[in-house]
C-alpha cells in the first residue's frame, strides 16, 4: 500500500512538473510572438509613408509622358530615401464633375499631397484645398500667374507649387517665317476654353500684327469641332497653323493631321507630342524632364518638409524643335533644307515618327 501511494505521488509530481514546463513553455512562445510584433511594428513605423493623389486632365501623350516620369521619379525617390510612397492615380477626362469628384475622394483617403497634371485640374485642387491645406504641386500649367493659381513664380504663395510649361510664342513663330518667308496668312487652332491658350494666342496676334500678317482663328471644343475647324482653315487658304499648348488640340491631332499634310499646310505646335501625333513641328519643353522635376519638387515637401509656399515654380528652357519626318516628306519639304532654316531659333532639333504615344517609339 506504501509503496502505491509513493508510486502515485511521484507521478503526480512528474505531471506538475510537466505541466509547469509546457506553462513556460508557452509563456516564453508567447513572449516570442509579442517580441516579433513589436520588432516587426517598430520596423513598419520606421518607414514613412506617404499617400499622393494624382489627377490628370486628359489622355494624350505630353500628360501622359508626364505622368509615366513621375511614378518612376517617385519610385526611385523612395528607394533612395527608404520611405514608401502611395499612389491613387485617376483621370478626369477633361470633364470637370469627374474632376470634382476625383479631388473629393482624394481628400476622403486623406492623401498627404495632390498633384494637378495641367492648368484647369491645377485650378480646381486649389479651390478644394483653401481650407484643409493639403499641399498641391501642378504640372505643365502654361501661365500659373495669368490664372491666378499662384501669387508670384519665385514664391507661389499658400499651399501650391509646380512644374510650369510656359510656351515661348515667338520661338514658335519664328519657325513658321525660316521655313517659309512668304507666308503671309496663318491659321490660330486652338480650344478658346483652355487657360493655357489664352496668353499665347494674344502673343501670336501681337506678332503677326506687327509683321503685318494676316491670321484667321478656328476653336474647337472637342475632336469633331476641331475636326471641322481644321478643314475650315483649309478652306481658307492659310500658310501654317499655330497652336499653343492646347489640350483640346492635342487630343485630335492624330484625326487632323492628314488634313493639313494633304493640303501642305505645315502645322506648328507647342509640344513634342503635337509632332508625335502628326503635327510638323512641335517646339517647346522636354516633358520627361519636367515630369522628372515635378517629382523632385513633391519629394521636396513630402521627404524634406519644404512648404509650398516657398518653393518657386520651375520653368524650362524651350529650345528643342521635333520635326515629323514623315509629315515633312508628306508636305514636300526637304528635311535637310528645313533643319537649316531651324539651327538658328533652336538650341536642338529632333525628328520623330507619326506614333499615338512615345512608348510606341521604343
Amino acid at each position: 500500500m506504501k509503496k502505491t501511494l509513493k508510486t502515485l505521488v511521484t507521478m503526480l509530481l512528474c505531471i506538475c512538473i510537466l505541466a509547469a514546463c509546457g506553462a513556460c513553455s508557452s509563456k516564453e512562445a508567447k513572449n516570442s510572438v509579442s517580441d516579433a510584433g513589436s520588432t516587426a511594428g517598430s520596423a513598419t513605423e520606421s518607414t514613412r509613408t506617404y499617400k499622393v493623389g494624382i489627377c490628370n486632365y486628359v489622355d494624350d501623350a505630353s500628360l501622359n509622358q508626364i505622368v509615366d516620369n513621375i511614378k518612376a521619379r517617385l519610385s526611385e525617390i523612395e528607394s533612395a530615401n527608404g520611405v514608401k510612397i502611395e499612389i491613387l492615380y485617376d483621370n478626369c477626362q477633361a470633364d470637370s464633375n469627374v474632376m470634382g469628384q476625383i479631388i473629393a475622394n482624394f481628400i476622403s483617403e486623406k492623401v498627404d499631397l495632390m498633384v494637378a497634371v495641367a492648368t484647369p485640374v491645377a485650378m480646381a485642387m486649389q479651390a478644394a484645398t483653401e481650407e484643409n491645406g493639403i499641399p498641391v504641386v501642378f504640372a505643365a500649367v502654361s501661365d500659373p500667374l495669368a490664372t491666378g493659381i499662384v501669387e508670384s513664380l519665385e514664391k507661389p504663395g499658400k499651399n501650391i507649387t509646380g512644374t510650369s510649361d510656359y510656351l515661348d510664342t515667338t520661338a514658335v513663330l519664328n519657325l513658321i517665317f525660316a521655313n517659309d518667308p512668304a507666308a503671309d496668312k496663318i491659321g490660330l487652332l486652338y480650344d478658346l476654353g483652355q487657360d493655357a491658350s489664352t496668353t499665347s494666342i494674344a502673343a501670336a496676334k501681337e506678332y503677326l500684327d506687327a509683321k503685318g500678317i494676316a491670321y484667321v482663328e478656328r476653336t474647337g471644343t472637342n475632336v469633331d469641332e476641331v475636326k471641322l475647324a481644321a478643314q475650315a482653315l483649309v478652306s481658307e487658304g492659310v500658310d501654317a497653323v499655330f497652336t499653343p499648348t492646347d489640350n483640346t488640340i492635342m487630343t485630335a491631332e492624330l484625326s487632323i493631321y492628314e488634313t493639313f499634310s494633304a493640303a501642305k499646310i505645315p502645322h506648328y505646335a507647342g509640344a513634342d507630342s503635337f509632332a508625335l501625333n502628326g503635327a510638323f513641328v512641335g517646339y517647346g519643353v522636354d516633358y520627361a524632364n519636367l515630369g522628372v522635376e515635378t517629382a523632385n519638387m513633391i519629394k521636396d515637401i513630402l521627404v524634406d518638409g519644404k512648404a509650398p509656399a516657398t518653393l518657386a515654380v520651375k520653368t524650362f528652357d524651350n529650345g528643342t524643335a521635333t520635326v515629323n519626318t514623315e509629315v515633312t516628306a508628306a508636305l514636300g519639304l526637304d528635311l535637310a533644307t528645313v533643319k537649316t532654316a531651324f539651327t538658328p531659333y533652336c538650341l536642338k532639333i529632333v525628328e520623330i515618327k507619326t506614333a499615338e504615344n512615345f512608348s510606341d517609339l521604343k
